[in-house]
């Protein structure tokens, strides 16, 4: 079930303690362009149905990665499209939307999405595996 954008926006607010809407929406778009580069196929176009529109446009038309990216290289490259981030907020940022974006997928999409992405996500995702 795709999520409103309202409601999507709110989750990302709250778990990011954000004082703004317009501040949970930079995160959630910088985080999802970088997501949609490392996320393809079957797998990318299931996620952007799950997502409001805005977000599944962003998802579906990703930045580009030469190579998948580390988690910390992920939390990195997040830091340098957001003005004025440093790693630790742009972690902060990057957990906000990505477990909104696993409460909003159900766990076998996620499992899938897991697949895909380098060891270390899980935690991003604020889901993590056992070792």
């Amino acid at each position: 079930m795709t999520l409103r954008r309202e409601a999507f926006l709110d989750q990302v607010k709250d778990r990011g303690e954000y004082g703004t809407a317009a501040e949970a929406e930079r995160a959630a778009r910088v985080v999802l362009a970088l997501l949609g580069a490392h996320v393809v196929g079957e797998v990318r176009a299931q996620l952007a149905a799950r997502l409001p529109e805005g977000f599944a446009l962003i998802l579906l038309n990703p930045l580009h990665s030469a190579e998948p990216l580390s988690p910390e290289r992920f939390v990195r490259a997040t830091a340098a499209w957001i003005d004025g981030a440093t790693e630790q907020t742009a972690a902060w940022d990057v957990s906000a939307v990505l477990s909104t974006v696993a409460d909003s997928v159900g766990d076998d999409l996620l499992g899938q999405i897991m697949l895909q992405l380098p060891a270390g996500y899980d935690l991003l995702f604020g889901r993590p595996q056992p070792t």
